[in-house]
């Protein structure tokens, strides 16, 4: 009877123990999704985790859909527009990015992407990032494309 009681608890400790300790836990808040799917595509412009924003890949479109087709400058001075645009509605700033992104389809737009990308941080502060050089984006226009993290307050 002895040992069939000290089996029995061995068992209950072994299952009830990690089951208790789920139910213990917090929930984790829920995600919120910023801005809609843009022309279709099923993606969301960014996504709220706890404190943490998700912003998607971020492409050159400007007003009304247009692209600027083969002006680096224009498409990048776009992106970065289009990024802040994102940050703002989700309450944040380039100031509170942790973690960018780069795509770029032509290796000799890397000078001007750092140009024109160090001016949205005049503090010299730069988040983390990683460039890579795509053979192909999306759409055949484009010549780049940014996501980027970020921390929120």
């Amino acid at each position: 009877m002895k040992r069939w009681l000290a089996t029995l608890s061995a068992v209950c400790l072994g299952f009830c123990g990690p089951l208790a300790a789920q139910q213990a836990r917090p929930t984790a808040p829920p995600l919120e999704y910023v801005g809609k799917p843009v022309r279709g595509i099923p993606v969301s412009q960014a996504v709220k985790a706890g404190n943490m924003l998700f912003v998607s890949g971020m492409p050159p479109f400007g007003q009304g859909g247009k692209i600027a087709a083969g002006d680096f400058p224009a498409q990048m001075k776009q992106v970065m527009e289009n990024l802040t645009g994102v940050l703002k509605a989700s309450g944040a700033d380039w100031g509170r990015v942790v973690k960018t992104t780069v795509y770029l389809t032509r290796f000799q737009d890397f000078a001007e992407m750092n140009r024109i990308y160090a001016e949205y941080f005049p503090s010299g502060r730069y988040p983390a990032r990683t460039t890579v050089v795509v053979s192909a984006l999306p759409h055949p226009d484009f010549l780049l494309e940014i996501e980027c993290e970020a921390v929120l307050e």
